[in-house]
């Protein structure tokens, strides 16, 4: 265990390095830390701190830098969070407001990347298999039809169809209020097989479109419904931290490319309450090595249905974005329950 004065020295190391990424010098603390101390003796303690494994020395400098053991034992216990002042969080209100149904998560993505300047994400519940709520057609020429779905969630997807023949407005109509009356809200590879049994009902003129609608609606909403959004990237782009290394920083982009290793990440973070943080290796993702990860689960009337959080390089305002994240999580979870009780 860290004595009062070695936490002390700690704390005001790591401050120091996060304010200007430069390691840290004896000679530094002694006029910043605030105690009366020789730089003889804040050797010793900074000794005693590597020797714990709580900072490092670079091989460049004679000064020091924390490791992540070093960044935890600080979050754990020395961090003092910095509340979210009332202009911030009606910033993000206004954003997250439940008005705005269709970019929700998206707004949230792109909300935690700008105020942080670090990378966005946000993991969205994992998707039934596509159904739909509402189906029309709308006629846009003699081939052409505007295929609009509306899913259980009230997100709409256009789709246009390209028909082997022309059909009337009425005959689209009669289509869609076939298909909303016997289909509404099971998955289209159910529909599918249904259709086979069922389209004998129906002239054999619509026969074409129904199987077009199916298919094209089944490709829209797998299309749609991408599990990870990711805001903000290229902000890393200007983390001195990570951009010295390139071949550091493609890895850390194949890790947003591939999506795999990112969503078990946050998948692991649902079943945390309130903000959670993996520092360095803490995330086992390799990639993630240099990097820290503060999450959040959001939740919808009381129950946990996808995760948001902010990656970013280990030397980052851990007092500032902790706030931000368990913000942002708890007023998308207050627009999406307005959202879901409002239909």
């Amino acid at each position: 265990m860290l004595d009062s004065r070695a936490q002390h020295l700690l704390k005001a190391l790591i401050e120091r390095y996060i304010a200007d990424g430069s390691p840290v010098g004896s000679r530094v603390l002694s006029r910043q830390s605030g105690l009366e101390l020789s730089p003889a003796t804040i050797r010793n303690v900074m000794a005693d701190l590597e020797e714990m494994g709580f900072i490092a020395s670079p091989h460049t400098s004679a000064g020091r830098i924390p490791t992540a053991k070093g960044y935890r034992f600080f979050v754990d216990t020395l961090l003092v969070v910095q509340p979210l002042g009332e202009g911030e969080i009606s910033e993000l209100q206004d954003h997250l407001s439940a008005d705005r149904p269709q970019g929700l998560v998206s707004n949230a993505a792109q909300l935690l990347s700008e105020l942080t300047r670090f990378a966005g994400v946000v993991a969205t519940a994992r998707r039934r298999e596509p159904s739909f709520r509402q189906i029309e057609f709308l006629r846009l020429s003699e081939r052409r039809v505007l295929l609009i779905i509306v899913t259980p969630d009230g997100d709409v997807q256009n789709r246009i169809l390209h028909t082997d023949r022309s059909y009337t407005q009425s005959q689209l109509i009669e289509a869609s209020n076939f298909f909303n009356s016997h289909y509404a809200g099971q998955p289209f590879h159910a529909i599918r097989a249904l259709l086979a049994d069922e389209l004998k009902q129906l002239r054999e003129d619509v026969v074409g479109l129904m199987s077009a609608a199916v298919e094209a609606g089944d490709a829209a909403l797998s299309d749609g419904a991408d599990e990870l959004v990711v805001s903000g990237e290229r902000n890393l782009l200007s983390a001195s931290d990570l951009a010295s290394n390139m071949d550091r920083l493609r890895r850390l982009f194949d890790v947003f490319e591939q999506k795999t290793s990112l969503l078990h990440l946050l998948d692991l973070s649902q079943r945390a309450h309130g903000v959670h943080l993996f520092i360095g290796g803490e995330s086992g993702i390799a990639s993630l090595d240099e990097c820290s990860v503060i999450t959040a689960p959001y939740e919808v009337d009381g129950r946990v249905i996808g995760t948001l959080g902010v990656i970013g390089p280990t030397r980052m305002a851990y007092e500032r974005i902790i706030p931000i994240v368990d913000v942002t999580a708890k007023l998308l979870s207050n627009a999406l329950t307005q959202q879901f009780s409002e239909r």
